[in-house]
């Protein structure tokens, strides 16, 4: 049997919107706790896309929050480059929130997971039951490769995108961590009232 409290999670967002994390948890848009005041760091148009895209449990994926299984995925290198019409969003302010899938099912919140990039018509969706198998349902090498593009390999970037999707809010009890790129995020992070404790510097998590 898996050991959930290792399979970490991770969701990237501006360090701006950690003073609502600390307080109300990881939001959903449509959630009475709804973050007003949100900073985007996305694919505007992926977004679009996700909000219409209807999973296999006939749910729609934009009614879910995404985690990553690993770091330094094809969009945060969207995101901190610029590419794809997308602003681009300095080192420093890109803060990962890390739980893992121990305290989500400890949450009691509903979830499905993919293995691979939620909305591409080769990757296959399950439940909580096939929590049991994660271990050889996901590609973790894919996941934990540091580059994505292979000649020989041309599904890597599929598999190293694989998604951990969660139905509802994430109570801010939930989050067992933060990684950010130097001093002065982690610094930032504490003025915000995060506990020191939960902030690790990760430059390696960057490009």
């Amino acid at each position: 049997m898996p050991d959930y409290q290792k399979i970490y999670l991770y969701r990237m967002t501006h360090i701006e919107n950690i003073p609502h994390v600390v307080q109300h948890g990881i939001t959903h848009s449509s959630s009475p706790n709804a973050n007003r005041a949100f900073v985007p760091i996305g694919d505007n148009s992926l977004i679009a896309t996700r909000s219409g895209f209807v999973l296999k449990n006939k749910k729609l994926l934009g009614e879910y929050i995404p985690f990553y299984f690993g770091v330094r995925m094809p969009m945060l290198y969207v995101i901190q480059k610029g590419y794809n019409q997308v602003t681009a969003t300095p080192v420093s302010d890109i803060v990962y929130c890390v739980t893992n899938v121990q305290n989500i099912m400890d949450n009691n919140l509903a979830f499905v997971f993919t293995d691979g990039h939620a909305v591409d018509s080769f990757s296959s969706q399950y439940e909580k039951d096939d929590l049991k198998n994660i271990d050889t349902l996901l590609d973790t090498k894919a996941i934990r490769a540091k580059y994505w593009t292979d000649e020989n390999d041309l599904d890597l970037k599929r598999r190293k995108e694989a998604e951990f999707l969660v139905l509802g809010d994430i109570p801010a009890t939930a989050v067992s961590g933060y990684l950010v790129y130097n001093e002065m995020a982690k610094q930032k992070l504490i003025n915000f009232g995060v506990n020191e404790a939960l902030i690790y510097i990760h430059p390696q998590s960057y490009f």
